[in-house]
């Protein structure tokens, strides 16, 4: 099973990407306290908001979709 939680999107160059190294950081436009979405397998099964906790990010579930 797949479970995702996007925090966000970068567009890099196939050539940024290759330049990539261990401690480099992609910064997305999602900061703590705003919204993301789970899915599961592709399929929407929640919602919440990322949280940062001791430095590590996380997301505080909100909201559980019911099952259709």
């Amino acid at each position: 099973m797949v479970v995702e939680a996007e925090m966000g999107r970068s567009t890099k160059t196939v050539n940024d990407v290759l330049k990539f190294g261990e401690g480099v950081v992609i910064e997305f436009e999602r900061e703590a306290g705003e919204p993301v979405e789970l899915l599961v397998n592709g399929t929407l099964i929640a919602r919440g908001e990322v949280v940062e906790i001791e430095g590590n990010y996380g997301v505080r579930i909100t909201e559980i979709m019911k099952a259709l």
